[in-house]
């Protein structure tokens, strides 16, 4: 057995130049192979005399987890607008040989400590907390709690696909969590973030009873398109177009790309067009094309509707004032616009604009 002087261990991001090594040493030792860097990722190599000893990977956190949920307390319509503060330990490889005692918790202690710095400086925004999914007919999660992780349950064993989760339950995986800050819980889980901790505009996760409701909201709009070559009720393009925005997405493409990441619940709550066995969802010429054609006094009134509906749930509302580029009125001044919308639900209730003197 190799003797390795545990504080002699370094602990650091992989260079440019590495990352094909990394992928291929990935590949051949960890037993769910290489996962590619998808959205926010830092990988990194723990050396010993510059030999590679160990590599893990930290990328996007489950998008739904019930005990770790649970655990935070957060609701969740602030969950999506949070996930970016958590971040998923997705791999760790100690390689062939070097299987020491204590090398591993020892490893995942020194990556612990400088992950929030790396993170800060790579994406711009904190990260305050750690999770990791262990699979029990392999590993009993000794080097995690080694480590002071805390084992908050289990999975129920549903994975996700292309088209949504599987319909059965495979191998539950153990769930660990690991707080970077003594406060991180109670961060994650207030009503309103303070602004450190804020990763972008306001941006909700809906229910499904929402998804539902939405676009009965719009029936009664009426249609600007020709009657030849609608293949999308107009109620279904404009519940999926304010669904988009209501969960963060600016912009015709975002929009588009929203409406194609939707699974086949989803999109049936949307009343999507059924062809073939499979819903189908509006393109982003189709959705361009309503979004500027429908009468926008009808639209504002749909969703004050439903912000009528739904607004009940907010405890406490907040002011916000933006003013509009280069939007110029007929008298020449630039227009200030004054919204108001409920902490809870992020629901704009009403919005009032005037002109401002240049």
């Amino acid at each position: 057995m190799i003797f390795v002087n545990l504080w002699e261990l370094l602990v650091r991001p992989v260079r440019p130049f590495e990352e094909q090594r990394y992928q291929e040493q990935m590949q051949e030792h960890h037993y769910l192979g290489f996962l590619p860097k998808i959205g926010e990722t830092l990988w990194y190599i723990a050396s010993w005399h510059d030999e590679w000893v160990a590599l893990l990977s930290f990328s996007a956190a489950a998008w739904k987890c019930k005990a770790r949920d649970c655990w935070i307390g957060w609701d969740f319509r602030h969950q999506y607008d949070r996930l970016k503060l958590v971040t998923n330990n997705s791999r760790f490889l100690i390689l062939p040989d070097w299987h020491v005692p204590n090398l591993a918790s020892r490893i995942l202690s020194l990556c612990q400590k400088r992950l929030p710095r790396d993170w800060q400086e790579n994406f711009g925004h904190p990260v305050l907390l750690l999770e990791t999914f262990v699979d029990p007919q392999r590993f009993q999660g000794t080097v995690y709690k080694a480590a002071n992780w805390l084992h908050v349950g289990e999975t129920k064993g549903f994975r996700r696909t292309p088209q949504g989760y599987s319909a059965t339950a495979q191998s539950p995986k153990m769930v660990f969590l690991k707080p970077l800050q003594s406060d991180a819980r109670a961060v994650l889980s207030r009503a309103i973030l303070d602004p450190p901790y804020r990763t972008g505009g306001h941006k909700i996760m809906l229910s499904a009873r929402q998804m539902e409701s939405l676009s009965h909201f719009f029936r009664d709009i009426p249609d600007p398109r020709r009657g030849q070559g609608r293949r999308h009720p107009l109620c279904t393009v404009l519940a999926i177009a304010a669904g988009a925005v209501l969960c963060g997405m600016r912009g015709y493409r975002a929009i588009s790309d929203w409406a194609k990441s939707l699974g086949p619940k989803a999109r049936e709550r949307f009343d999507c067009r059924r062809e073939n066995g499979r819903y189908l969802v509006p393109s982003e010429y189709v959705i361009r094309d309503v979004l500027i054609r429908v009468n926008p006094v009808d639209l504002d009134r749909a969703l004050q509707r439903w912000n009528e509906a739904y607004g009940k749930e907010d405890q406490s509302l907040a002011i916000d004032g933006k003013t509009m580029c280069n939007a110029i009125d007929a008298q020449g001044h630039q227009t200030h616009i004054m919204s108001v919308v409920g902490h809870q639900s992020k629901a704009c209730y009403t919005q009032k604009k005037w002109g401002l003197s240049q």
